[in-house]
């Protein structure tokens, strides 16, 4: 929680990345509490340069009373794979940050979405970690999660790709 003006904030990401809110990319990753969010809406992506490579998520939350929440964040050398679910874990903190109910997310990786949906198991050694967090963290929301064909989700595939070859 940070303390300033008499206002409460509270921190949306845990490291330090390049955030775009209502169209002002700033420096730090703190946004205003103002009332408690109900209904948010997450285009998530995770992308590398080489599989793996260097590695950037992207992710736009709307709903907030704050405005489009866009966070585009450098997260070292990962797979794809790896870098699709921190952009969800991204999302996940950010809408209990913001005391959302309810978070619905859109993502263009059908091996995430089938795997956090209970279609596929997920039996990689990498990636059990990241889904049973995930999974944890969205039992405390109303959570969905649906598959968006790439194309519809260019927003968050350019936060992604931005933040993969600019590392911070």
């Amino acid at each position: 929680m940070l303390e300033g003006s008499g206002k409460n904030y509270r921190q949306c990401a845990q490291e330090s990345g390049q955030h775009l809110d209502a169209g002002r990319y700033v420096r730090h990753g703190w946004y205003q509490l103002t009332n408690t969010m109900s209904d948010l809406v997450a285009y998530v992506d995770g992308g590398s340069f080489g599989n793996p490579g260097p590695s950037g998520i992207g992710v736009v939350i709307g709903g907030s009373s704050n405005g489009t929440i866009r966070i585009a964040k450098w997260i070292g050398h990962q797979d794809n794979n790896v870098a699709e679910y921190i952009a969800l874990l991204e999302a996940l903190q950010c809408a209990l940050g913001l005391k959302a109910k309810t978070l619905h997310v859109f993502s263009d990786s059908e091996v995430m979405v089938k795997q956090m949906s209970g279609e596929y198991s997920c039996r990689s050694p990498r990636l059990y970690s990241l889904n049973w967090i995930c999974r944890k963290l969205a039992r405390s929301l109303d959570f969905s999660i649906s598959h968006v064909r790439r194309e519809n989700n260019t927003e968050a595939n350019s936060l992604a790709s931005s933040a993969a070859r600019n590392p911070q």
